[in-house]
């Protein structure tokens, strides 16, 4: 027998907003979902590991708290997360039966889905939420992001939720309707903190918020360090590899495109905020520009062609960082 919660699958402008609006019935709208959750933010770190091209991370949305229970805790819906030391398949079956649908954080390189991703092997450190929408005998219907839901080997699964150690066995279960008014006041004043800081309240929180957004616009400007773009990014492949991961981590992986402001203004729109929303919708623009450049960047340019693409992309930074800053005095 098939047992399935929701039928209303696929991604739209944000992968995890969109797991959120489907698993409660899309009663309501993915900008309100992703600004309940968090909305923006900005953490950029730049990965090196021996014997391969350094890693230019960008994180453009909400982070480090979780979207799923600061959207449902935001949406005022109950609800039970657990740990355990392994899977909870009763817990999980319970839960669809009952017509919930299952949260659970996983090893993405571990999914069959992803293995043909190139950085598997790096992606597997982060948390990633994939919800059990529903079960056919043994196999598990999983949501996660596609058009149909993917169906696995409880088995299977259960090494990806096992293989993610932060994560370990997270089991995340509405567990009713709302019992009140969303906070929306509370998301906005959220936002403001992670953009100004301190994030984390460690050495890190250089790395995030506006900080985080000069000391990129600095190292795409710095020609002589070896943490400039200039130096770390020098050779063909690391070229490449760089403005690969610009593109991605501002229109793809962690965020909504434009990084994610264009959607974080539509929530803000909602939130009777039209200024600053329109402020973080123009610095969407200047995001999507820069990642457009990368895109488009050709590997084998000479120096003089990547120095003038590392100086205009620094150059969109301090626009985009002038525009927040202005939208968050106004929030």
């Amino acid at each position: 027998m098939t047992v399935l919660v929701y039928e209303d699958f696929g991604t739209g402008r944000h992968r995890e907003a969109s797991l959120i609006r489907h698993a409660l019935g899309s009663a309501h709208d993915e900008e309100l979902i992703a600004g309940l959750a968090g909305g923006i933010g900005f953490m950029y770190f730049v990965f090196e590991y021996a014997g391969r091209a350094p890693i230019a991370t960008i994180v453009a949305q909400a982070h480090p708290e979780p979207w799923v229970q600061v959207a449902l805790r935001r949406l005022r819906i109950p609800y039970d997360a657990t740990r355990a030391t392994k899977p909870r398949w009763g817990r999980v079956r319970a839960a669809l039966d009952g017509g919930q649908p299952a949260f659970c954080v996983v090893d993405r390189s571990s999914l069959p889905w992803h293995e043909a991703d190139p950085d598997a092997e790096m992606i597997g450190a982060d948390p990633y939420t994939v919800v059990i929408a529903g079960y056919d005998g043994d196999d598990l219907l999983i949501e996660d992001g596609a058009e149909t839901p993917y169906r696995i080997d409880r088995e299977e699964f259960g090494a990806a939720w096992t293989a993610h150690r932060k994560g370990r066995h997270q089991l995340v279960v509405p567990t009713g309707p709302a019992e009140g008014e969303p906070d929306v006041e509370g998301a906005v004043a959220a936002t403001v903190t992670r953009l100004t800081g301190p994030v984390l309240g460690n050495q890190f929180d250089v790395n995030f918020g506006f900080s985080g957004m000069e000391k990129l616009a600095a190292q795409l400007r710095d020609r002589t360090t070896k943490t400039g773009w200039e130096r770390r990014f020098a050779g063909p492949e690391a070229f490449r590899a760089g403005t690969a991961r610009l593109y991605a981590c501002l229109e793809e992986e962690w965020t909504a495109p434009g990084a994610t402001r264009p959607l974080y203004a539509d929530f803000l729109d909602l939130a009777g905020r039209p200024e600053a929303a329109s402020l973080l919708r123009d610095s969407g623009g200047h995001w999507s520009r820069l990642a457009g450049l990368a895109r488009t960047a050709e590997p084998d340019s000479d120096a003089a062609a990547r120095r003038a693409l590392f100086d205009e992309c620094a150059e969109l930074v301090d626009r985009s960082l002038e525009l927040e800053r202005r939208a968050v005095a106004l929030l």
